[in-house]
């Protein structure tokens, strides 16, 4: 008969094996990335900037996928539903998972009970832009036609519920401004139809607005942070353009089905880590208006949290019944 401390030993060399196991055979496939939203917005970009370098150093081919619809809420539920083995992960942000939380009560899931956070990744400002044609150059100019033709100005976003819905709203809230919201299936087509004169308005990430801006097809009015923006430096923040309070940044993050294990978690934390600081990414991200945020996960976590929790009286305020 085996000794029970042998026996308890034993059991405890196994338990310890298993989590050890997992990060030591990990990633044995290709590794799927779901975008929630369709090609071109800020999502995507980051996604794409980063899977290159991150397929080098895990050692095994990264897809991007874009599963868009619903206010990113399609490609949240896929991700939800799959395999808990660090082989499927999601670029989360404020407007599926921030805002979502709130809205999209009517969902098969729950952002924060069965999505974990794996590594925070980038921010970057809102900016509000018009189409070049619209007659006005500042935000007051903005406020005054809107008051002036109620309801007649609209603008676009990725979604009922998305960061730039939920960005026109406060906008509305803050300025008393009528405009009209048309909710698309991701922001790349909001915006091409803000550069093509169907939609007056937008409130866009930087990532996926600053080149139109600087090509001319865009009109920048301000953005959302609190501080000018370096990738366009003549642009007042909202609050120098007269709207007080108002004070957005946008947040992008890795995350994973609640149960994927704690060790791949780790791993895929420590190369996303290491990438955020290579100074060749820093430099393509801050390019595009991105910025790298370098929290850990516990810090990446809390973050989260209290972001739900600043946009839950937004999103309730407005009146939106989400998904």
């Amino acid at each position: 008969m085996k000794h029970p401390l042998r026996i308890l030993a034993l059991s405890t060399s196994v338990l310890v094996a298993v989590p050890l196991a997992h990060s030591q055979s990990y990633p044995s496939k290709p590794i799927r990335v779901v975008v929630p939203f369709s090609p071109g917005g800020g999502t995507d970009i980051l996604a794409r900037l980063l899977a290159p370098k991150l397929s080098e150093r895990l050692g095994q081919p990264i897809i991007v996928d874009n599963r868009a619809g619903a206010a990113g809420t399609l490609g949240t539920d896929f991700t939800v539903r799959s395999a808990p083995d660090g082989h499927t992960l999601q670029v989360g942000s404020t407007s599926e998972i921030g805002i979502g939380a709130t809205l999209h009560t009517k969902v098969p899931y729950n952002v924060t009970r069965d999505l974990t956070v794996v590594a925070a990744l980038a921010s970057t400002p809102m900016t509000l832009v018009v189409h070049p044609s619209l007659p006005v150059k500042t935000v007051k100019d903005l406020v005054a036609l809107a008051k002036s033709r109620p309801g007649e100005l609209n603008y676009g976003s990725a979604g009922a519920g998305t960061g730039n819905h939920m960005c026109g709203e406060l906008f509305r809230y803050l300025t008393k401004a009528e405009i009209t919201h048309i909710p698309y299936k991701g922001a790349a087509p909001a915006l091409a139809d803000v550069v093509g004169g169907q939609v007056h308005i937008m409130f866009s990430t930087v990532p996926a607005a600053a080149g139109l801006v600087q090509s001319g097809r865009l009109r920048a009015l301000a953005v959302s942070t609190a501080q000018r923006y370096r990738t366009l430096p003549g642009v007042p923040t909202m609050i120098e353009a007269g709207v007080a309070n108002y004070e957005v940044e946008y947040w992008y993050g890795f995350f994973a089905p609640s149960a994927t294990p704690a060790a791949i978690i780790e791993r895929i934390n420590d190369e996303t880590s290491q990438q955020l600081r290579n100074p060749e990414m820093i430099s393509n991200m801050q390019a595009r208006g991105l910025d790298p945020i370098h929290k850990s996960r516990k810090e990446f976590e809390a973050y989260v949290r209290q972001d739900i929790e600043r946009w839950a009286p937004a999103v309730k305020a407005s009146g939106s019944t989400g998904f």
